[in-house]
């Protein structure tokens, strides 16, 4: 198979229209199939936009990267403090890019609403109710099968698929199941209740029995989140069924001796989010066949610790795109995008699977992160391996794989 011309991109979350323009933009024609018979606009809570996410969108289209910056607002550092309320220190979100942009906090349905208006605006066709059953490769490419009986032929497909990804298990049957974190998380916003932080900076509490966090948003709102540790994994299902009166009854006795507004502020949401089992995707044997691969989520899912769940996927797009346009054939393209991208994003990982273990620990682990944490912020502040993460970037105009720092502000 030589160059592509045609793709299937199976999933209409973020990293779905990200990656068909992208291709679109390489020359690759990109249908997107969202198994939702109505989209996915109104899941999650909010989420961050690091700079090297939105340096990826601007390489997708300034248009782009403008409308998602727009739906959100700067949140460029975060301030952690103990149950007691003791301020252990300050760490920057990520730094600026060169024209001083710095990390947004956005509505996940909000970056959603952003991305398919910019991927129609491009004449990207998404297409819902579309849940993908089973997917054949043949010398003339690749047939996927729908539950609904339809099907669709392309020269590629690409699972932007998320966590629980069919496209996966299509790829590798023996592809391990999502990794549990030991964490459900939830998250919700609150109007009048006053709280002690300026606008755009984020507040995060290492809470006795559980962590909190929140962000004072413009307008006077309160955008808040929460992770429960629970050693035991809750079964499909489980932590949805439970009512919110009882989960509210549990965040009660959750942060009830901790100091700061985390009681106020989920006493004045009218709602929250479905609480949920945090899910990674650290380590899969395989990324890809020869005419189908997983990106973003379905490949490399990090916990919400980390801040770079929603910027690793439109990297991908990105690289993915360079990839094709680039390296003939795809199965070519797809074996050095997997070598590029592996190493990062799996380091990423790990960092934040370190960061969740100081959640919530004993007595003795919370005397010896509270002692140590301030001295590792000021250590880490300009360390190396920090600006790796941020100071990331794929140009478009590049070759292939080619990748350099962006100089910080």
């Amino acid at each position: 198979m030589n160059r592509p011309h045609t793709a299937i991109i199976i999933g209409g979350g973020i990293a779905g229209p990200a990656t068909a323009m992208a291709l679109a933009k390489a020359g690759i024609e990109a249908t997107v199939y969202e198994a939702r018979p109505g989209g996915a606009d109104g899941t999650g809570v909010f989420l961050t936009l690091a700079v090297n996410g939105i340096d990826a969108l601007r390489a997708i289209g300034p248009g782009t990267a403008a409308a998602a910056v727009a739906a959100g607002f700067p949140t460029p550092a975060i301030t952690l403090r103990t149950h007691a309320g003791k301020r252990l220190g300050v760490t920057s979100t990520g730094g600026a890019l060169a024209d001083g942009t710095v990390p947004h906090t956005i509505r996940r349905a909000d970056l959603y609403q952003a991305l398919h208006s910019q991927a129609l605006a491009a004449g990207i066709s998404v297409l819902y109710g579309k849940k993908l059953v089973s997917a054949q490769e043949g010398p003339g490419g690749v047939r996927a099968t729908f539950a609904d009986g339809t099907q669709a032929r392309a020269d590629i497909l690409v699972g932007c698929d998320g966590v629980y990804s069919t496209v996966r298990q299509l790829i590798d049957p023996a592809a391990p199941a999502p990794s549990y974190a030991g964490l459900l998380n939830t998250g919700g916003y609150a109007t009048g209740v006053p709280v002690d932080t300026a606008p755009g900076s984020y507040e995060m509490i290492f809470g006795k029995r559980a962590f909190f966090g929140y962000a004072a948003a413009p307008g006077g709102q309160a955008w808040w989140f929460a992770n429960l540790p629970q050693r035991r994994e809750p079964t499909l299902g489980e932590a949805e069924a439970v009512s919110a009166a009882a989960w509210r009854q549990r965040f009660a006795e959750m942060y009830e001796e901790d100091a700061g507004p985390a009681l106020e502020l989920i006493a004045a949401s009218p709602g929250f989010a479905p609480v949920k089992p945090v899910h990674t995707v650290p380590h899969l044997r395989r990324w890809h066949t020869g005419r189908m691969i997983v990106v973003g989520d379905a490949a490399h899912a990090p916990s919400p610790t980390s801040g770079q769940g929603a910027s690793l996927s439109i990297e991908d797009a990105v690289l993915l795109a360079t990839s094709l346009r680039d390296i003939q054939p795809a199965s070519a393209a797809f074996a050095h995008f997997e070598a590029v991208r592996r190493p990062r994003v799996e380091k990423i990982i790990k960092a934040a699977a370190r960061i969740n273990s100081n959640k919530a620990p004993g007595p003795a682990g919370r005397l010896a992160r509270d002692l140590l944490l301030p001295v590792i912020l000021r250590v880490t502040a300009n360390a190396k391996s920090a600006r790796e993460v941020y100071e990331y970037h794929v140009g478009w105009d590049e070759p292939a794989g080619r990748t350099q720092e962006v100089t910080p502000t």
